[in-house]
């Protein structure tokens, strides 16, 4: 299965995470979805948090607008103890 399959990820996801050296589906379910983001925060400019929302959905097989929703807070917060929290 291509990464662009998976829940709430597409080609513009799938171009953005292979800038980081994730081009499988395998790859990308063994990060931790805030050690991805990280990175790709470094690597692609104007990644939006709704990025992270995707990475955590599509790791979990839930839509992304429900992480949003529903997890908002705690992401935040740990990307605020992360250094990265959107400003």
């Amino acid at each position: 299965m291509e990464i662009d399959r998976l829940m709430g990820l597409g080609p513009k996801s799938k171009q953005m995470l292979k800038q980081v050296g994730v081009t499988d589906v395998q790859q990308f379910l063994a990060f931790d979805p805030f050690e991805l983001y990280g990175l790709l925060k470094q690597k692609v400019p104007g990644v939006s948090l709704n990025m992270l929302y995707g990475i955590i959905g599509a790791q979990e097989n839930i839509p992304w607008q429900e992480i949003k929703n529903t997890r908002r807070t705690d992401i935040l917060l740990r990307l605020d103890d992360m250094g990265i929290a959107p400003k």
